[in-house]
């Protein structure tokens, strides 16, 4: 049987269980505010009955205090983390979608419709007046419609770059979070190894898991460690892995992974208007010093599982709304090499594209948007893959056929050039960059280019074929600069002499013809040499054109703006309501998270009162068995 003190145990076991108790309700109540805090309570039991071999059988030994355990439900984790997946990803987008939005804004007088309506004003002033100042007058509003152009190009591709430099700062906080995370890791494994809850430095690393799944998708795994000795043994460790992007492995208990940012060489640009020097994302160890090229894998930037802000930026800067090269290799040339193996047939001399491979792209393997110039999206040399590997073409042409012949540098080996000469007999699948199906800067540069094209061709063939008001041969209007760190500019055969047309035209280098912002009178005004200086017959076509004629999707040229607008609203009305969906869901969700793990004052105090009544009948129990020692030892007299 129990002795004479046992009492005195059970009673000691309730002041200790009351105390530990008041202690955790005073800590949820310090840390009421504290951003990620848990709710923490004590975990107790009935200790085990002792057999007395009496009548009654067994006796309660009190209470046992197990340990101090944190109130946190998993569910609405995972659920608040894969909401802010995609709150990250459509706040990024509407960021943006506003921007671009503002720079396509019609400001009055230096806006696209602005502008427009205002040369086609200039036009019908000459065909009033038909003066030499009404022609500078006209040519000087061209020139500020070109430039419109200029600057929104400019604009975009400043936000380009804009959108680049916050893909790697996204890239260093994730990698913080990392490098955090695996310091937590190993403090919690330390603590826990004592049989201790490591309650607070999990609210630590929970509180990173949010802010990481911000960036992008996040899963987690905890798997506890098991003693190979003694299998049933608690050991108390864990193993904790991360994985992001619906699968790449970014942490693994104490060690890690970084994602670093590799700038693209001019000659690996995905888009013909991307600006140089765009990251591509590269894994390597933690250990990762700069420079080195050591890399463990590449992040795949076309992850559609990736969601985040990552993904919410690479979707703006990269998005081509899934508009790129693509289509089948043609039969190539072969020789046999050195070491007798099948390659290429290299280009020799005089041929300009000597050293290098000509590989043809087969025209019905391509979708129809290659086929037009006015959107072609390809840049002049860059990257290319022909089957599983990864090529680079100086220079390619656009083949009255339809297909396409790029010249390929030709690989090191034979081995190498063997493997390139059999897939692309074999008719191998050819792209360029890649599919991103969403509306982002390169698409809307696209779109400015197309229409830029498409305006001049048919200015150019309206006023070529006319006369100036003095009879001399006809000047083109719109040209290009060759490069945008030189006055040269294209001539009118260089734009219609090749199958490539105004291909080399863009938004950045659109100009007026020299020739005429310095002579506007060298303007074709009139349709036949013969006619009298005051015919306007070329003036009134390049008016009519301008304001009759359908050239940019199924649209009149003055409706550019509109189309684009149209484009521009759907995206921002789609990413704005999702934005706000995701912010309604963000604090539902959080809510339901705070009413399990969130610390209640109403609550706790009330906790505080129950706590401290068990403190005090603990604490009167010792003083009645204090009383009851005493009648026994001292006044009983035995």
């Amino acid at each position: 049987m129990p002795s004479q003190f046992f009492g005195l145990n059970i009673a000691a076991s309730g002041l200790r269980a009351a105390n530990a108790a008041l202690l955790a309700t005073g800590n949820n109540i310090a840390n009421a505010t504290t951003d990620g805090y848990s709710r923490q309570k004590v975990e107790q039991e009935a200790s085990d009955a002792l057999r007395v071999f009496t009548k009654y059988g067994c006796a309660g030994a009190g209470v046992d205090t197990l340990a101090i355990e944190r109130v946190r439900d998993q569910f609405y984790d995972e659920r608040f983390r894969t909401n802010e997946t995609s709150f990250g990803k459509y706040s990024q987008r509407d960021y943006y979608n506003d921007l671009i939005e503002r720079y396509f804004q019609d400001d009055v007088g230096a806006g696209f419709n602005s502008l427009f309506t205002r040369m086609q004003a200039d036009l019908q002033g000459f065909l009033t007046n038909k003066t030499d100042d009404s022609k500078t007058n006209y040519i000087g509003s061209v020139r500020s419609l070109t430039e419109y152009f200029n600057n929104t190009n400019d604009n975009l591709r400043q936000l380009q770059q804009t959108t680049n430099d916050e893909i790697k700062l996204a890239c260093d906080n994730i990698n913080t979070i990392a490098s955090k995370i695996v310091i937590l890791n190993q403090q919690i494994n330390t603590i826990e190894l004592t049989g201790a809850n490591a309650n607070d430095l999990r609210d630590k690393r929970d509180v990173l898991l949010d802010e990481l799944s911000g960036f992008v998708s996040v899963e987690t795994k905890e798997i506890k460690v098991k003693d190979t000795s003694d299998p049933d043994r608690d050991t108390g460790l864990t193993r904790f892995t991360i994985h992001i992007a619906g699968g790449d492995l970014l942490v693994d208990d104490t060690s890690y992974r970084q994602l670093i940012c590799v700038a693209r060489e001019p000659d690996e640009r995905m888009n013909m208007s991307d600006v140089d020097g765009l990251y591509d994302i590269k894994w390597v160890s933690s250990n990762y010093k700069e420079g080195d090229t050591n890399y463990l894998g590449t992040f795949d930037l076309g992850n559609r599982l990736m969601g985040g802000k990552m993904q919410g930026l690479i979707d703006v800067r990269d998005g081509n709304n899934a508009q790129y090269f693509y289509g089948k290799a043609d039969t190539i040339a072969t020789t046999t090499g050195a070491g007798g193996q099948v390659i290429p047939q290299m280009l020799t001399a005089p041929d300009p594209h000597a050293g290098h491979y000509e590989v043809k792209i087969k025209a019905d393997s391509m979708p129809a948007y290659l086929q037009d110039m006015n959107k072609s999206n390809v840049a002049d040399y860059s990257r290319i893959t022909i089957g599983s590997r990864v090529y680079h073409y100086s220079e390619w042409n656009y083949n009255a056929d339809g297909s396409y012949t790029f010249y390929v540098d030709p690989p090191e080996t034979e081995g190498d050039q063997a493997i390139l000469a059999s897939e692309i007999n074999e008719g191998a699948d050819v792209r360029i960059g890649r599919a991103v199906d969403y509306q982002g800067i390169p698409y809307y540069m696209a779109q400015m280019n197309e229409w830029v094209r498409c305006y001049a061709a048919a200015a150019n063939e309206v006023v070529m074929g006319g006369y100036t008001a003095d009879s001399q041969d006809a000047t083109w209007l719109l040209t290009g600069k060759k490069l945008l760190d030189s006055n040269a500019q294209y001539s009118y055969d260089e734009l219609t002499s090749t199958n490539k047309k105004y291909q080399f035209l863009t938004a950045g280098n659109f100009q007026v013809n020299d020739i005429l912002l310095n002579d506007p009178t060298r303007l074709p005004t009139k349709s036949d040499r013969s006619e009298g200086n005051e015919q306007t017959g070329t003036a009134q076509a390049l008016y009519d054109m301008s304001s009759q004629l359908t050239i940019f999707r199924n649209a009149k040229a003055g409706e550019f703006l509109s189309k684009v607008q149209a484009d521009i609203s759907m995206n921002k009305n789609n990413s704005a309501t999702m934005l706000a969906t995701y912010e309604s869901l963000q604090l539902t969700i959080d809510n339901q998270r705070l009413s399990v793990s969130g610390v209640d004052k109403d609550e706790e105090a009330l906790s505080l009162v129950q706590y401290q009544n068990a403190y005090t009948l603990s604490s009167k129990m010792i003083q009645t068995l204090t009383e009851i020692y005493d009648r026994l030892i001292l006044q009983t007299g035995v």
